[in-house]
């Protein structure tokens, strides 16, 4: 082998593996520029995260009313004092929490034995006009004549007026007095109503009955 071809052979011997280092070096992708890449969107069928409650424990899109615009509300329109208003919403709130809505009428009754309740009023709920609501039924006990009172009924779970007309049970054992006011409970469905009354006396646990609130007036109770 002459000199050449020697010389030849020893310069493919020292180029070749850097070449081969050069290729590895460029197969290998580079990481892109300015950190990595975006996020895209979310799945489709992702669930989105929502705000929870706010710090009162109120709902989203609930509007009710707070336990001393209730007091105050109460006070005037039964006439009583802030005091006694204080007691008997205390003690409603206490157990039902906030109202969605009230409703501010009058209404007579009477009985003996058998006994018949009517009722007028407006139901007020936040950002929405006052509607009115008329209210009557049946009841039995050991009870007897007759009286005509203010009424103040909060109303829970309330969430859309027109609900409002339907027939309310008396809750068993509901009634009770508070600073000289009346107080019972009336179920239906997911709706709790709460009238207060003023100087309904021991006539308020004599009885057992229903309410049905209508858009007019029904002469006939049942």
């Amino acid at each position: 082998m002459d000199r050449r071809t020697l010389i030849a052979t020893g310069l493919v011997g020292l180029t070749a593996p850097a070449l081969a280092r050069a290729q590895t070096v460029q197969s290998q992708p580079l990481p892109p520029a300015g950190g990595p890449p975006p996020q895209g969107p979310p799945p489709p069928n992702s669930t989105p995260s929502y705000p929870s409650a706010g710090p009162t424990g109120e709902p989203a899109g609930a509007k009710t009313y707070s336990q001393d615009e209730i007091v105050t509300n109460v006070s005037d329109f039964l006439g009583v004092t802030a005091e006694s208003a204080g007691a008997a919403v205390e003690r409603l709130f206490a157990k039902e929490g906030r109202p969605t809505a009230y409703i501010a009428g009058e209404e007579g009754s009477g009985s003996f034995v058998l006994g018949l309740r009517y009722g007028r009023g407006l139901l007020y709920m936040k950002d929405r006009p006052p509607m009115e609501v008329f209210w009557q039924g049946p009841s039995i006990g050991w009870d007897w004549g007759g009286n005509a009172s203010r009424v103040f009924t909060l109303c829970y779970n309330l969430q859309v007026p027109e609900v409002i007309f339907q027939r309310y049970p008396g809750v068993e054992g509901s009634a009770y007095l508070v600073g000289g006011l009346g107080v019972n409970y009336q179920r239906a469905e997911d709706v709790t109503l709460a009238p207060i009354r003023a100087g309904v006396g021991l006539r308020l646990g004599a009885n057992v009955g229903y309410l049905a609130y209508t858009r007019k007036r029904n002469i006939i109770p049942f």
